[in-house]
């Protein structure tokens, strides 16, 4: 029986398009504004949502995704509270991909076989975990795909050909292209070189391969997707979470929370409708 994730890419294939992942921070900036801004990412029309684990030192991320990291800790965010905002959207969400996205000391400190068993129960369908190389598949990766969570692997334009095939062993779900060398949010990738890297990975793997890093605009995100499987854009809507939480639209709490997520669902509006386009 295919999952949530596979469903997604092959609904997405039947319709002659790529597919869209959002991730956001979780608990930024807070546990009840996460959980409405997830509803209004589904309502918005993505394929599948990454869902971030804050950490106080994300070495892959940029200024954006760190300040969103360090806004939710501020919060009381916890890998806890994070999975309890997960269990709550699948419940909410029977048939969205969630993925969980993030470093593996806060994994670690939890406890491997709990944070997996965890995951499980609360209905996440994959893991993204930035730091953790091949070489330590048995550390996380292959416990977690034992157990049915699919494992993302990140590829890099720096990835080379002798070294997919250790990258890829263990991957399911979807692969991960990451466009520029460098953190998050910083610059954005050719379509060629986007194109040419596709057709590398493509000869080793049959998963989808979506594109990510840098997609700041609806135009960007169309571009990616029509040169792989599918886009993945972060720091950009976390930038509109940031204008928000700086500029409040309103002084009460629950109307600026709804004005941020009326910002980003347009936003996403916008990148969907570009994709589908």
């Amino acid at each position: 029986m295919a999952g949530r994730i596979d469903t997604a890419f092959a609904k997405a294939k039947a319709e002659n398009r790529g597919s869209l992942g959002v991730f956001i921070t979780a608990g930024d900036p807070d546990a009840t504004t996460t959980e409405a801004l997830l509803d209004g990412l589904v309502d918005a029309g993505v394929d599948f949502i990454e869902l971030g684990m804050p950490f106080s030192d994300p070495m892959a991320d940029g200024p954006a995704i760190q300040a969103a990291s360090l806004r939710a800790l501020k919060s009381g965010m916890t890998l806890t509270t994070t999975l309890e905002i997960a269990r709550n959207f699948r419940q909410r969400h029977p048939d969205m991909p969630l993925v969980l996205m993030g470093y593996y000391n806060p994994i670690y400190i939890y406890g491997n076989d709990r944070f997996i068993a965890d995951s499980v129960a609360a209905g996440v369908d994959g893991l993204i975990i930035v730091d953790l190389p091949p070489e330590e598949d048995s550390e996380l990766c292959i416990p977690a795909r034992d157990a049915g969570l699919n494992v993302v692997r990140l590829i890099t334009p720096t990835s080379h050909d002798q070294r997919l095939p250790a990258i890829l062993a263990q991957a399911s779900g979807f692969v991960y292209y990451v466009s520029v060398t460098g953190i998050t949010g910083m610059a954005s990738a050719a379509a060629t070189s986007i194109s040419d890297a596709y057709q590398r990975i493509r000869k080793q793997t049959d998963l989808p391969i979506v594109t990510g890093f840098g997609i700041r605009t609806p135009e960007q995100a169309a571009e990616s997707a029509r040169f792989s499987d599918g886009a993945v854009v972060g720091s950009a809507v976390v930038d509109i979470i940031a204008d928000g939480v700086a500029k409040p639209s309103s002084p009460d709490a629950a109307e600026n929370r709804a004005a941020i997520v009326r910002k980003v669902a347009a936003f996403v509006g916008e990148l969907s409708s570009a994709i589908r386009a």
